[in-house]
């Protein structure tokens, strides 16, 4: 395939790439949306193996075949629930493939010919690719051990965190002014490996520092970390395609991040900083807040029945236990009696952004009555029932009731504020951030514990 080929076959991928991130942007186009981006990531890849820059083919098809076992593999094994964990560490796999190529990139430049700009502008892009690299990956390790639960969901407060992240960003420049403005390879070589341990290290640090209640922000943002880490690896191979995309998936990220940051009424600095999600100074004991009143599933279904207007509330709760299924059974049956249900999806519920709205559209709940957060909140006041499903933090009252709170200010939805409220609950733990809530102990809610899934198949029976 001649050059021009494959610049025609990059740019058809591009426009195939943009329209696959303007689909992924709506239910209704969401599927269509995935399939060109599938098939952008097709003709760059055929492009790239058949142009006249390619060589030892047969080892290429060879990575790519064990490659895609491995992606078919976890495609098929892994559960919804495991989603986060499974993009986190897809993250790592890029910002590893980042530090690879630089140092490639590196040792490999001295083939090829360069005046002093040229060679100075190369070697910057490798020093920054390397450093965007290593940070995504250890920092998407991290994360992955979080939402795995393999490490505490806790911030790491270590003293002087923040110093310390300010040292190594100071430290990698002047070794990137080093490392350009030498002539000595071993010089070079030693800032080189000097930078990548700094940068292992800030990524593990930036991410371990940041609470468990950011971890969907968290994620969003390594997103971003992992399309810059991929533009700078185009950088170095002198691939369009690849800094086009990495472009579109590190500020896509970014803008997804911003947005996250805003519904949770926290600053980007501040998250990517590190220091929430911790243990705050009223999170407060269940003997402290009061008394709660328990429910039984028979109780629940009267409830239900006698009710106009229902809006269920859904968390990481009900992905754990699979409950979405019995939830839109219950919900054709409630519809059926002429009683009205919607949904209210907060931006940060689950772990991913996003990861609610997938489940309920797998279990086939119709797109036009699952509403976000901003759309639904002034309807609870005139809500009969409402159902917590698994959700805990994002429907604390504490962030607008509590100024000590660790989610003080943090947009959430008001359940309180309907009629009645059930909450289904293992036990009376605090959620994902570790803030009790004072939701749990109003006169209007009533706890169901149990499991998610068994407890509203017991709901359905009853219906």
């Amino acid at each position: 395939m001649s050059g021009g080929l494959v610049t025609a076959a990059y740019i058809v991928a591009a426009i195939l790439f943009i329209f696959s991130l303007a689909g992924l942007s709506k239910h209704e186009t969401s599927r269509q949306g995935n399939i060109y981006g599938m098939t952008g990531m097709a003709i760059a890849l055929l492009a790239t193996i058949l142009g006249p820059d390619s060589s030892n083919v047969g080892w290429i098809i060879v990575a790519m075949v064990i490659g895609g076992a491995i992606g078919v593999y976890l495609a098929r094994k892994v559960e919804m629930t495991e989603m986060p964990e499974l993009v986190a560490i897809l993250h790592s796999f890029v910002g590893l493939a980042a530090v690879l190529v630089g140092f490639n990139s590196y040792l490999d430049h001295g083939a090829v010919p360069m005046d002093s700009v040229l060679e100075n502008i190369h070697l910057t892009e490798v020093f920054l690719g390397v450093f965007i690299g290593a940070v995504t990956f250890t920092g998407s390790v991290v994360a992955f051990g979080k939402l795995r639960g393999i490490i505490s969901s806790k911030p790491l407060a270590l003293p002087h965190r923040h110093k310390m992240n300010l040292a190594a960003l100071v430290v990698s420049v002047l070794l990137m002014v080093l490392f350009v403005s030498t002539d000595s390879v071993g010089l070079q070589v030693f800032c080189l490996l000097i930078m990548t341990v700094i940068a292992l290290a800030f990524g593990w640090h930036l991410v371990a520092s940041i609470g468990g209640a950011d971890m969907p922000v968290v994620v969003s943002m390594l997103n971003s970390y992992s399309g810059w880490a991929a533009a700078a690896a185009g950088f170095m191979l002198s691939n369009d395609l690849l800094i086009v995309t990495g472009a579109l998936v590190g500020s896509s990220g970014a803008i997804l991040s911003f947005i996250m940051c805003k519904a949770m009424n926290r600053s980007f600095f501040s998250v990517i900083a590190g220091g929430f999600g911790t243990d705050g100074s009223s999170t407060g004991d269940a003997e402290e807040m009061g008394e709660y009143r328990e429910a039984s599933a028979e109780d629940v279904a009267e409830l239900l029945k006698n009710s106009s207007s229902v809006i269920i509330t859904p968390g990481y709760g009900m992905a754990v236990a699979q409950a979405q299924y019995p939830v839109h059974d219950i919900t054709a049956k409630l519809r059926a009696r002429g009683i009205k249900v919607r949904f209210g999806i907060h931006p940060v519920a689950g772990r991913l952004p996003g990861h609610m709205n997938v489940l309920l559209a797998e279990a086939k709940v119709p797109y036009d009555i699952v509403l976000e957060m901003d759309e639904i909140n002034d309807d609870f006041t005139d809500t009969d029932t409402v159902l917590v499903i698994g959700a805990n933090d994002t429907v604390n009252p504490a962030a607008q009731e509590d100024p000590r709170s660790p989610i003080a200010g943090m947009p959430v939805l008001e359940v309180w504020k309907a009629q009645n409220v059930i909450v289904f609950k293992r036990s009376m733990n605090t959620g994902y951030a570790g803030v009790q809530n004072p939701l749990f102990f109003k006169e209007n809610t009533q706890m169901l514990f149990g499991d998610a899934k068994a407890s509203v198949e017991n709901i359905l029976r009853a219906l």
